[in-house]
C-alpha cells in the first residue's frame, strides 16, 4: 500500500512538474510546435497565436499535422505574396522538406505586413520533431539596410563569417577578385580568395605568391591589420582588415591611385631631398680622401682619379643645381603655382636626388667591396623568377620604345646561392643599360645550368659595341663608345663595374659578348643553391 502511494506522489509529481513547464514555455517570446513520431501536433505554446493571429487558440490545433497548419497560414493570409509567387503546392513542399532527416538548415518564411518568422526544427531519436518560431523582422531588416550600404557603399566590402566564408560583399569586391559575378565568390573562404588572386595574376607582387600568401595571412590573422595591394590594372588599394565582435572579419578596400595630393607629393620629395643633402655631405670628406690616394698612385690611376674628378665635377653639379633651382623656384612661387606645377617641380627636384644618391651609393659600394667590408646575406633564390619579376618591372618602359622583352628562356626552379637585395640589384641595372642603349627591338631573358654553375644572360639585338670597347666599359667611369672624360648623359659609368664586383664576391663571374651589329650580351653566373 505504502508502495502505491509512493507511485501515485511520483506520478503526481511528474504530472505537476510538466504542466509547469508547458506553462512557462508560453512566458517565451518564440513559439515551439511539438509532432508526435506520426507527424501529428501534441503541443504548441501561446506564441503561435502571436505570430500568426489567424489561427484558432492554439490548444484547439493538436491533432494537426505540419501540413495542416501551413494551410491555415495560407487561408488566414499570413504568408506574404511574394513567398507565394510560385504557387501554393511549390512553397508547403519547401516548407515540409525542411522536417526531413539530418535537415538542421533554419528557414525563413515572408509572412504578410513585411514580417519574417525563421524556423528551425529538430527531431529526437523517438521520431519526434520540435519546431523553434522566431520573429526575426527587426534582423531581417538591419541585414537588408546593412547589404544594400554595402552595395551603395563607393568602396570594396567584403564580411567573413566566424569560419572565415564570404557572406557579404559587393560587386566592387568582385571586380576587385576579377570576376564578373559576387555569386562566383558567396561561400568561398579567405585562403581560398586570396590564392586565386596570388596565382592569376590580378594581383602585383614582389615577391613569389607563396611569400605573399603567408604575409597576407598572418595580417588576416591579426585583431588589426592595413596592407596596400596593387592590381594588373593599375588600380591601388588600401585594405583595412579587422577583427569583428562575432568572430569574423570585415575587411574594406579604399581605393588610393588617384588620391595622392600635391602636399603630400611635395613633403615626401622634400624629405628625399634632405636626405639626399645629408648624404652627400657624409660623402665630401669621403671624396677628398679618394682624390689624395688617387693622386699617390701610378699613372693609369692617376688618370682614373682625373675621370673620377671631371665625373663628380658633372654627375655631382647637375642634379645639385637642378635640385638648387626648382627649390628656390618653389619657395619663391609657392603661392601662385598649382597643384600640377608643385608636383611636376617636386618631380625634378625628386629626380635630381635620386641621381645623387644613386651615384654615391654605388661608390660606397664599390669601396666596400675593395676594402673587404661588404657582408653578402647569402640565400637560396629562384633566379627565373627574378627576371620574370624584371620583365614586368621594364615591360611598359620597353614598350613605349618598342621594344620585346622574352623571358621564355627563364625557368623556374633553378636555384642560385646569393644576397636576394643585391641579385635583384644586379639584374635591375642589366635591364636598365638594356632598355636604355639597345638600338634594336628585341631583350632575351635566359637562366640555365651547367658545370660552372647557374648562369643568367640578359641579351639584345643592337648594333652592340667594338672590341676595344668590350674591355673598357668593365672599368669604373667608362661608357661604351665613349672615350675617357667623355659626356656622361647616361649615368657615371659605374654598373657594369658594380655588377663584376658584387658577382666575383659571389664567387661567380660576369662575361661580356658583343660585336658590332650583333647585339650585346651580358652573362653573370652564381653558384648553384646546396640541395
Amino acid at each position: 500500500m505504502a508502495l502505491l502511494q509512493h507511485a501515485h506522489l511520483a506520478h503526481t509529481r511528474d504530472t505537476e512538474d510538466a504542466a509547469a513547464l508547458l506553462a512557462a514555455l508560453d512566458c517565451l517570446r518564440s513559439a515551439i510546435t511539438i509532432f508526435d513520431a506520426d507527424g501529428r501536433l501534441v503541443h504548441a505554446n501561446a506564441h503561435l497565436n502571436y505570430l500568426f493571429r489567424s489561427f484558432p487558440p492554439h490548444q484547439t490545433l493538436v491533432g494537426h499535422t505540419y501540413e495542416d497548419l501551413i494551410g491555415l497560414e495560407i487561408e488566414g493570409g499570413e504568408i506574404a505574396a511574394s513567398a507565394l509567387a510560385g504557387g501554393a503546392k511549390p512553397f508547403i513542399a519547401r516548407r515540409l522538406r525542411q522536417l526531413k532527416k539530418h535537415e538542421f538548415a533554419p528557414l525563413d518564411v515572408p509572412l504578410s505586413g513585411h514580417r519574417v518568422v525563421e524556423i528551425k526544427a529538430r527531431r529526437d531519436q523517438s521520431g519526434r520533431t520540435v519546431l523553434l518560431w522566431t520573429d526575426v523582422t527587426a534582423a531581417r531588416a538591419q541585414m537588408a539596410r546593412l547589404q544594400e550600404a554595402v552595395t551603395l557603399s563607393a568602396e570594396a566590402f567584403a564580411f567573413f563569417d566566424a569560419d572565415d566564408k564570404l557572406i557579404l560583399a559587393n560587386e566592387l569586391y568582385a571586380h576587385l577578385c576579377g570576376v564578373k559575378s559576387l555569386d562566383q565568390l558567396m561561400g568561398k573562404t579567405f585562403p581560398e580568395i586570396a590564392a586565386q588572386g596570388a596565382y592569376s595574376g590580378r594581383i602585383v607582387l614582389d615577391e613569389t605568391p607563396e611569400k605573399w600568401l603567408e604575409r597576407r595571412f598572418k595580417s588576416h590573422r591579426d585583431t588589426a591589420g592595413a596592407t596596400t595591394i596593387r592590381t594588373s590594372t593599375g588600380e591601388a588599394y588600401l585594405v583595412r582588415d579587422r577583427a569583428s565582435p562575432s568572430g569574423g572579419r570585415v575587411m574594406i578596400f579604399t581605393d588610393i591611385t588617384d588620391k595622392v595630393r600635391a602636399e603630400t607629393a611635395l613633403a615626401e620629395q622634400e624629405h628625399a631631398l634632405a636626405d639626399a643633402n645629408a648624404q652627400a655631405e657624409k660623402q665630401q670628406s669621403y671624396l677628398a680622401d679618394l682624390a689624395q690616394r688617387l693622386d699617390q698612385t701610378s699613372a693609369s690611376v692617376n688618370s682614373a682619379k682625373t675621370t673620377l674628378l671631371r665625373t663628380m665635377g658633372h654627375e655631382l653639379k647637375t642634379p645639385l643645381n637642378a635640385i638648387l633651382g626648382f627649390s628656390e623656384l618653389m619657395a619663391t612661387l609657392a603661392d601662385n603655382m598649382t597643384p600640377a606645377q608643385i608636383r611636376e617641380y617636386a618631380g625634378l627636384v625628386h629626380q635630381g636626388g635620386d641621381n645623387l644618391l644613386k651615384i654615391i651609393n654605388q661608390i660606397m659600394d664599390l669601396t666596400k667591396i675593395s676594402a673587404g667590408r661588404y657582408d653578402l646575406r647569402l640565400t637560396p633564390m629562384d633566379a627565373g623568377g627574378v627576371l620574370w619579376m624584371m620583365r614586368e618591372i621594364f615591360l611598359a618602359r620597353s614598350a613605349a620604345r618598342g621594344i620585346e622583352i622574352d623571358a621564355g628562356g627563364c625557368p623556374v626552379g633553378l636555384m642560385i646561392q646569393a644576397d636576394e637585395a643585391v641579385f635583384t640589384a644586379m639584374m635591375h641595372a642589366l635591364m636598365e643599360n638594356a632598355v636604355s642603349f639597345t638600338t634594336g627591338n628585341r631583350i632575351t631573358l635566359s637562366v640555365s645550368a651547367n658545370e660552372e654553375g647557374i648562369t643568367v644572360t640578359v641579351e639584345d639585338n643592337g648594333d652592340g659595341v667594338g672590341a676595344e670597347d668590350l674591355a673598357r666599359i668593365l672599368e669604373p667611369f667608362e661608357h661604351a663608345g665613349r672615350g675617357e672624360g667623355a659626356h656622361h648623359t647616361k649615368g657615371a659609368g659605374l654598373g657594369l663595374t658594380l655588377i663584376k664586383a658584387f658577382a666575383e664576391l659571389h664567387g661567380g663571374t660576369l662575361e661580356l659578348d658583343s660585336r658590332p651589329g650583333e647585339g650585346f650580351r651580358a652573362t653573370v653566373t652564381f653558384p648553384p643553391a646546396a640541395a
